[in-house]
């Protein structure tokens, strides 16, 4: 049975489950350390790329799934009066795009991690790809499911950014320890 415990997960990303997360990454059919190029990834890459993802956390706020503010069911109301200017139109299309892209940075794990991997200051989408894995791997070590995933993890109601940190400094630590030793 999977845990499902409250407790500070500083304490539940123990080396214990950093082993059996290893335990699970020989057991592997497929290398957890190559990305969609075909490339190996070095566990020190990785790491980077889960620290970077960290920092990003840290400086523009985590959140646990966007919320988009609106009743779905409504849909959207732009105004399309026959009498409006077409200067009257365009303010009223640029504040529609504004409200609607919203201008909070908070991210979600998943976004954070993407995005880190798009900026290429500190990886890649290879790194990326293999950090997420790392981060599942670390997740189902923690909760002893097969199935579990990092992303449906970090959106619990009662996840917090402090959760997501420990998750992403435990995922961090296995990957310098049991990484690829690949060339970063």
């Amino acid at each position: 049975m999977p845990k499902t415990t409250n407790a500070p997960f500083t304490t539940v990303f123990t080396d214990a489950t950093l082993r059996k997360a290893q335990e699970r990454t020989a057991d592997s059919y497929r290398s957890v350390w190559i990305g969609p190029s075909g490339e190996e990834s070095s566990g020190e890459a990785v790491a980077r790329h889960l620290e970077a993802t960290i920092a990003l956390l840290d400086k523009d706020g985590w959140v646990r799934a966007y919320n988009h503010g609106k009743d779905w069911s409504t849909g959207v109301d732009l105004a399309d009066d026959d009498s409006m200017t077409v200067k009257a139109m365009v303010r009223a299309l640029v504040r529609f795009v504004r409200d609607e892209s919203g201008t909070d940075p908070q991210r979600t794990l998943y976004t954070a991690l993407r995005h880190v991997g798009e900026d290429g200051g500190h990886g890649d989408t290879d790194t990326a790809y293999v950090a997420g894995c790392v981060l599942d791997l670390v997740v189902q070590a923690h909760t002893g499911s097969d199935f579990a995933r990092a992303t449906p993890w970090s959106e619990r109601q009662h996840r917090t950014h402090a959760d997501i940190t420990a998750l992403l400094t435990a995922s961090a630590r296995f990957a310098r320890t049991y990484g690829s030793a690949a060339a970063a």
